[in-house]
């Protein structure tokens, strides 16, 4: 069919570790997707939605390690034809907040009727065709103090047979990460610690601990190494039970990713040092002063610590995808590391009400709160402020943060200037459920401004054709657009061909997103350049069309010879995982106790791994590979045969 696309989904969420180091120019492309295929999961930009533990690469080849998720969005379907930034302006001071509120409050609609929300939001849901036999969600939208819709699908317990319902418990991972924020906001807010005191005032033991200060803790530029970056240490060690010293002790001596305050990465040793200085301060456990300087006095209830000798009621079980791919329990880990990164539990009411209180002036003064979400120093080009990160939508500000923790992921939104919030809890850190996409539509529609599904139109293949070419964006991103049985494909690197939808006008809409790519020609019609719009906003990405298309790899049919000859067992200190052939022919990758993924061969020792952009090319003799190097974006693994 002219004009229509087909499309293989880009690859989403993303992951606590991540199998290769993340270069500061991979990370500051980071789109928000959160979910796209059914993810975010975490691109590289400033991925919140990441697991309660760190941020980005891509998930499946991450997936190879550990489980995970991040952050925001919709742009990640993106990725394969570029990666979007935000395009928003981040106020410097409280009045300037207030005044960006005021200003996106003339383009805010109406609410809609609760009917009319519930109708929209249970045909969202249907679409997604959760079986209520598999793991579910939970939703709540709600604008200022009207709730306009609650609803859940799926199961909470699968083996028991045990329906979701609205109000049920789920670990929320990283969204932990601003009541840990605030509860140490609030200590300065009462005038007992400052921005810049060094972590020595509060941990004198720390090592390096005077170049380190609060505010580099607060906002992830710390340079301290992430524990659950560690080699293997998501395996077994995660399973202990810990104090707080004894965690830090896990990592406190490895050497630092990068000078204080020189860099910006997600790290989740950072917050559990903060919940340490917190009960420095504090005197008691960092989630009891969560509790009682910010929960109680919000009279929040549904918001929790999960100690393990405690039973939460309504606590929704976590599940998984084996290595199979098929539905099981989640791997175990002991709720005390997650720690203040990761280990609180809550329903949707909750987070709406916690929207409440932070957002609307209850919680912290009005300096700290424009600290808390205005991105600021080398964390600004990241979106991040302090356990919040921003986004847009319809041209409207995004304060944002997802969580991801084994068996359950979560995206908590609020946008001020129609005071929506959007709460999406799910008890699964598997694909299949594009959680960022959801909430923005959900957003738009509450906030008035609705999004609509693109309307595809025949064009002829010889306009389509003079599109087709190289468009960069700078020296390191690069996307081919290429026709293909009269559709227009884009292709960024190793990701997966998207197939553009056509809606007229040198229009196009990149599918399961909510961007479109606007077309500029020159006089004799051919494409000059292509302009990104990203969630709905009118700012838009501009990639020059830069050369014609290179000739198309074709796929090399290997032998059974070729396919033993890279079979077996590859690993580095970072990472691990086996090749083998399964009883289909085909040649997979696996890491331990994660699902597999296949190898798409374009040369007799190169390899594709379409769903997470990455490469791998195999050395050594022609009868048997030594070793193996993946490749990810900028980044690079060499790994050697066992």
């Amino acid at each position: 069919m002219p004009g229509v696309v087909k499309m293989v989904r880009c690859m989403p969420r993303l992951s606590w570790r991540t199998a290769l180091p993340q270069s500061e120019a991979s990370q500051q492309k980071r789109c928000g997707a959160k979910d796209l295929g059914s993810r975010p999961a975490f691109c590289a930009r400033a991925c919140p939605q990441a697991l309660w533990m760190t941020a980005p690469l891509v998930r499946p080849i991450v997936q190879f390690v550990a489980r995970a998720l991040v952050r925001p969005a919709s742009a990640a379907m993106l990725r394969s034809f570029i990666h979007p930034r935000s395009a928003m302006r981040n106020p410097q001071t409280s009045v300037a907040l207030l005044l960006s509120l005021l200003a996106g409050m003339a383009h805010a609609g109406p609410p809609p009727t609760p009917a009319a929300m519930a109708a929209y939001a249970d045909k969202l849901l249907d679409e997604q065709k959760l079986s209520r036999d598999g793991p579910g969600v939970t939703v709540l939208i709600a604008r200022g103090d009207q709730l306009l819709y609650k609803g859940a699908r799926g199961a909470a317990s699968i083996e028991l047979g045990v329906p979701m319902q609205p109000d049920n418990l789920l670990r929320i991972g990283s969204v932990t990460k601003q009541f840990a924020a605030a509860a140490l906001l609030k200590q300065i807010d009462e005038g007992r610690a400052k921005f810049d005191d060094p972590l020595s005032q509060f941990l004198p033991d720390y090592p390096n601990g005077s170049k380190i200060t609060l505010l580099q803790l607060l906002n992830h530029t710390s340079g301290v190494k992430s524990y659950t970056g560690l080699p293997g240490y998501m395996l077994n060690p995660i399973r202990r039970d810990l104090s707080t010293a004894e965690l830090i002790k896990e990592f406190k001596d490895q050497p630092a990713d990068f000078a204080p305050g020189e860099k910006w990465a997600y790290n989740n040793s950072g917050y559990v040092l903060l919940g340490a200085v917190v009960e420095a301060i504090s005197g008691k456990p960092w989630h009891q002063s969560v509790d009682e300087s910010l929960l109680k006095p919000a009279q929040i209830t549904t918001i929790h610590f999960e100690a393990g000798d405690k039973l939460f009621k309504g606590l929704a079980r976590g599940y998984t995808l084996n290595g199979q791919r098929e539905v099981a329990p989640a791997g175990l880990l002991s709720m005390t590391q997650p720690h203040a990164a990761g280990a609180l539990v809550a329903n949707t009411e909750g987070l709406w009400r916690w929207n409440q209180a932070l957002h609307g002036g209850k919680v912290l003064s009005p300096a700290s709160y424009a600290r808390m979400t205005t991105p600021e120093g080398v964390a600004k080009p990241y979106n991040y402020g302090f356990g919040i990160s921003t986004d847009r939508l319809r041209d409207q500000t995004v304060l944002t943060h997802g969580g991801g923790i084994q068996g359950f992921t979560s995206l908590l939104d609020y946008l001020p200037a129609s005071q929506t919030t959007v709460v999406i809890l799910r008890n699964s850190d598997g694909p299949g459920f594009p959680m960022n996409l959801v909430s923005r539509k959900l957003a738009a529609f509450a906030m008035g401004e609705p999004f609509t599904e693109p309307k595809p139109v025949a064009v002829p293949v010889e306009q389509l054709k003079r599109l087709e070419g190289v468009y960069t964006r700078d020296d390191k991103t690069t996307s081919e657009l290429r026709v293909k049985e009269g559709v227009l494909y884009s292709k960024r690197g190793g990701s997966p061909a998207i197939a553009l939808i056509a809606m007229g006008g040198d229009r196009f809409a990149i599918p399961n997103s909510l961007a479109e790519i606007q077309f500029d020609r020159s006089g004799d019609g051919k494409a000059t350049a292509a302009r990104v719009f990203n969630n709905g906003g009118t700012d838009a990405e501009r990639l020059t069309r830069s050369d014609d298309l290179p000739p198309e790899k074709v796929l090399a049919p290997l032998t059974p010879a070729q396919m033993r000859a890279v079979v077996g067992d590859y690993s580095s200190p970072q990472f691990a995982f086996k090749i083998f052939v399964d009883d289909r022919g085909r040649l997979l990758a696996q890491a331990p106790g994660q699902p597999s993924f296949e190898l798409r061969a374009v040369g007799t020792r190169q390899f594709e791994v379409p769903e997470v952009g990455a490469q791998l090319e195999f050395s050594g003799e022609e009868s048997k590979a030594a070793s193996v190097t993946l490749k990810q974006g900028v980044n690079t693994l060499v790994m050697s045969r066992k």
